[in-house]
């Protein structure tokens, strides 16, 4: 018989807004999973996760997609990118999605390739971009929408340390210019520099 595994248990966690925090501990220690709960992508078996105030579980599935197309942006370790897009592209899908108009997404695009610093590569494909500059386009894709909350799993897992620096001092002007960041890391050096640090073993918070 299959052994029920408890990968978050007994979390409570209050985020504020403009808040900056790591999620920090080993691998299985639950971080992801809370991340992707927190994110709408995962439902807890009990208790629940709070979007201001209301609680995810009574969403329905068209308030769930809103949410995650509009307040909540999400960066991923393995970048995501779609590899037939250039990185404009890419960057412009979701407002695509979200049915935003040509004009205000050229806009838009433009403002958060500068914000990246990557408006001279927006017409390169994903493969003709270092992991640096892909973490940088997926970024700048999450933030498109000028979401409240940007969850980050991992961000700088595959990036050396100097450019894992540049995609941390990203993450805190967006913090500093009032969104909301959650950062999952392992990466002791990077947790440091968030407004708090909450460390997870066994599906727990210690901190």
């Amino acid at each position: 018989a299959g052994e029920t595994v408890r990968a978050v248990r007994s979390v409570s966690l209050d985020v504020h807004a403009g808040e900056f925090i790591t999620l920090v501990g080993r691998s299985g220690s639950g971080k992801t999973t809370l991340l992707n709960m927190l994110a709408g992508l995962d439902n807890p078996t009990s208790g629940q996760v709070l979007f201001e105030g209301i609680d995810l579980a009574g969403f329905s599935e068209k308030q769930i997609t809103h949410l995650r197309r509009h307040r909540i942006g999400v960066v991923f370790q393995s970048f995501a990118l779609l590899p037939l897009l250039s990185a404009y592209e890419n960057v412009e899908l979701p407002m695509r999605i979200a049915g935003v108009g040509a004009s205000r997404r050229s806009v838009r695009k433009q403002e958060v390739l500068e914000m990246v610093g990557l408006e001279r590569r927006a017409k390169h494909r994903p493969y003709e971009l270092s992991g640096g500059e892909q973490q940088r386009i997926s970024i700048a894709r999450a933030v498109a929408m000028r979401p409240d909350v940007i969850l980050a799993d991992e961000p700088t897992g595959n990036l050396d340390s100097k450019t894992g620096a540049q995609i941390l001092k990203i993450l805190k002007r967006l913090s500093a210019e009032g969104q909301t960041v959650i950062m999952v890391t392992h990466n002791q050096e990077l947790a440091m520099a968030a407004d708090r640090i909450v460390r997870m073993k066994d599906g727990e918070i210690l901190s």
